[in-house]
C-alpha cells in the first residue's frame, strides 16, 4: 500500500474522500441548567422537572463547502450524531464519493482512538475503492500533530497486513493508494514527513514479526528461521550477525538449551545481533533483548493433548518479536547500542528425546531437574539469557510466550511484566501506555524463588503447585541474570496472537502486539 502526504491547495484525483466529524452536548448542558432553575422555583408540591435529554450536536466546521453541502441536501442526515465510529456516506457534487467517520466527544479523542477508527474505515473500503484521500486535519490531535499522524500511519499498515504465503489465489486488497492531505502550512513538511517514516519502518518490522510467526512449521525450522534472520539482518545498517549452532552451543556450555533441542530433527541456533550507533562513546546505552524461538512445542515426553497442539507455531513469537523491535530501531537508527540474542528450536519427541527426571547443567554451571518437558522455554531463555550477560548491557529484556497461566492471571489482552528492577519495570509500563498496548506488571517473590529449587538438583524446571506458574517461570530465569544486571521478562502468552478485539490486529494469527512498546522504550534511551 502506498501512502502520499500532499498540503492543500493540491488536489488527487481520487475514487473516495475520508472526513472526521466530531460531536458535543453544550446545547444538553445548558438546557440542564434551565430545567434546574425551573425545579428550583417550583414549589414544594409541584412535581420536579427532569433535566433536558443531552442532544449530541455536531462538530464539522472543518469541512469543505462542497461537503457540508452535500450533507445538508442527505435528508438522512439529520439521524447522524457523529458518534465514534458511525459513519454516514455522501455522493459529492464532482462524482467522488466521501464517508464521514465519527470520532465522538472531540476533548475524548486519543491517538488510540485515531488507530481504531482508521482501521475500522480501512476495513469498510479497502474491497470497494482503489484509491482514496483521508482529510488530515480533521483527525489531527492539537497539540500533537506529529503523534497523531505516526499512529495513524500504524493503524494502516497494521490493519492492511494480509498473510497469504500459503495461498494459492493471493489476497490482494483494492485499496492500494491513501493520501494523506491536510491544509497545515508546508513548513510542517519535514515533521510530517519524519511521522510518517517512523511509522512505516516500525510498521513493516511488525509484518516482518507477524509473516515468521505466522508460517508453517515445517516450513519455518531452526535453521530456516536462523537463515531468514541472518539474511534480512545483513540489509540493515551497522549491524553484525553471529550465528551459533550446536557445536558452538555445547562449547558455550548451554545444557537446558540443548536438552530442548535433543528431540529435534533440526539443529538449535543462537543468533546473535548487535547494532552500534554511528556515533556511540562510553555513555551510549546498551540494551540486551532476548527472544524465546521455540520454532513449534510438541511438549516433548510431556506431550501436550491435541487441542493444545494447535497453534504451537506461534511458540517463536517472543523472538519474532524482540527481531521486529531491534530492526524498526535500527532502521530508526536511534542512537543506542542494542544487542538481540535469539535462541531458535523446536521441541519434539523421539528416542534422544530428554525425559522428565533428568537432570542437566546449565551455562552458568547451576542443575537443573527436568520434571516437565513441557515447561521448556524457559530452559532455552535461562541459558540464552545467561549468554547475554556477558556483554554487561544497562538493560536485558526478554520476551516470550512462556505460560498458559499468565492468561488465567490477566486474560488474553495484557502482557505480563516481571522485573528485578522496578527503574526498568517503570520505563517498559510507561512505554506500553504511551503506545497504548495493554502490560501489567504482576510479583516474583521469595515464595516463587524458593519453589524454583530441588531436592536431586540446584532447581527444578516448574514449581510444586499449578498456582503462580507466570511468576515461577519469571523466577526460574532470574537464576540465570547475572548480579547487578536490570532484567525484565514479558509473557506474551496472552497477545502474541489473534487479538481481535482490536481492530487493527488480525482476528486470527500474529498479532504484532509489544513491538511498539519495545521501540518506544528504546527511542527513550
Amino acid at each position: 500500500m502506498k501512502i502520499n502526504l500532499n498540503f492543500a491547495p493540491a488536489k488527487t484525483s481520487t475514487e473516495l474522500n475520508i472526513y472526521s466529524c466530531f460531536n458535543k452536548a453544550q446545547e444538553a448542558k445548558a438546557a440542564s441548567k434551565i430545567a434546574a432553575k425551573t425545579t428550583k422555583k417550583a414549589s414544594a408540591s409541584a412535581p420536579a422537572v427532569k433535566p433536558a435529554k443531552a442532544e449530541k450536536v455536531l462538530v464539522n466546521s472543518h469541512w469543505p463547502e462542497e461537503v457540508s453541502e452535500a450533507f445538508a441536501h442527505a435528508v438522512a442526515s439529520k439521524h447522524y450524531k457523529g458518534d465514534s465510529g458511525e459513519t454516514f456516506a455522501l455522493t459529492l457534487v464532482n462524482g467522488q464519493s466521501a464517508i464521514i467517520l465519527g470520532l465522538g466527544d472531540k476533548s475524548k479523542v486519543t491517538k488510540e482512538v485515531l488507530r481504531r477508527q482508521v482501521a475500522h474505515i480501512y476495513k469498510a473500503v479497502s474491497g470497494r475503492y482503489e484509491d482514496a484521500t483521508l482529510h488530515l486535519d480533521g483527525f489531527l490531535i492539537k497539540g500533537d500533530l506529529e503523534g497523531s499522524l505516526n499512529a495513524i500511519v500504524e493503524s494502516l499498515h497494521m490493519t492492511s497486513y494480509v498473510f497469504d504465503r500459503h495461498l494459492t489465489v493471493k489476497k490482494t486488497a483494492k485499496l492500494q493508494t491513501i493520501n494523506l492531505l491536510t491544509n497545515e502550512k508546508k513548513t510542517s513538511q519535514k515533521k510530517f514527513e519524519a511521522a510518517i517514516n517512523e511509522a512505516t519502518k516500525v510498521g513493516q518490522s511488525i509484518t516482518v514479526a507477524k509473516d515468521f510467526v505466522n508460517v508453517a512449521p515445517n516450513i519455518l525450522t531452526s535453521e530456516s528461521y536462523a537463515k531468514e534472520i541472518e539474511k534480512d539482518a545483513k540489509s540493515l545498517k551497522g549491524v553484525k550477525v553471529k550465528v551459533l549452532g550446536v557445536p558452538e552451543l555445547k562449547k558455550e556450555k548451554m545444557g537446558m538449551f540443548l536438552s530442548v533441542n535433543a528431540g529435534s530433527a533440526y539443529g538449535a541456533r543462537l543468533v546473535h545481533l548487535t547494532y552500534t550507533p554511528a556515533k556511540s562513546s562510553a555513555k551510549t546505552r546498551h540494551i540486551a533483548l532476548v527472544g524465546k524461538g521455540l520454532t513449534f512445542d510438541t511438549g516433548g515426553y510431556s506431550l501436550k493433548p491435541g487441542p493444545s497442539m494447535m497453534n504451537m507455531k506461534f511458540d517463536m513469537a517472543g523472538s519474532a518479536t524482540v527481531y521486529a523491535a531491534f530492526r524498526a530501531a535500527v532502521l530508526l537508527q536511534l542512537p543506542v547500542k542494542i544487542s538481540c540474542y535469539l535462541g531458535m528450536t523446536d521441541n519434539a519427541v523421539n528416542e534422544l528425546a530428554t525425559m522428565p527426571d533428568s537432570i542437566v547443567t546449565a551455562r552458568n554451571g547451576k542443575t537443573v531437574e527436568i520434571l516437565n518437558t513441557d515447561a521448556e522455554g524457559r530452559l532455552v531463555l535461562g541459558d540464552v539469557v545467561n549468554y547475554a550477560c556477558d556483554d554487561k548491557p544497562d538493560a536485558l529484556i526478554d520476551a516470550a510466550t512462556l505460560t498458559g497461566a499468565v492468561l488465567v492471571a490477566l486474560g488474553s489482552e495484557v502482557c505480563g511484566l516481571f522485573s528485578n528492577n522496578q527503574k526498568l519495570a517503570d520505563s517498559l509500563m510507561k512505554s506500553a501506555k504511551n503506545t497504548s498496548e495493554y502490560m501489567w506488571q504482576l510479583p516474583i517473590i521469595d515464595e516463587h524463588k524458593n519453589d524454583m529449587k530441588a531436592i536431586v538438583a540446584d532447581l527444578k524446571n516448574i514449581g510444586g503447585s499449578g498456582f503462580g506458574g507466570s511468576a515461577k517461570g519469571a523466577a526460574f530465569i532470574e537464576n540465570f541474570v547475572e548480579p547487578g544486571i536490570a532484567w525484565a521478562h514479558l509473557d506474551i502468552a496472552g497477545i502474541g496472537d489473534s487479538q481481535g478485539h482490536l481492530p487493527y490486529c488480525s482476528a486470527k494469527g500474529a498479532s504484532g502486539l509489544i513491538i511498539r512498546t519495545l521501540v518506544d522504550y528504546l527511542k527513550l534511551q
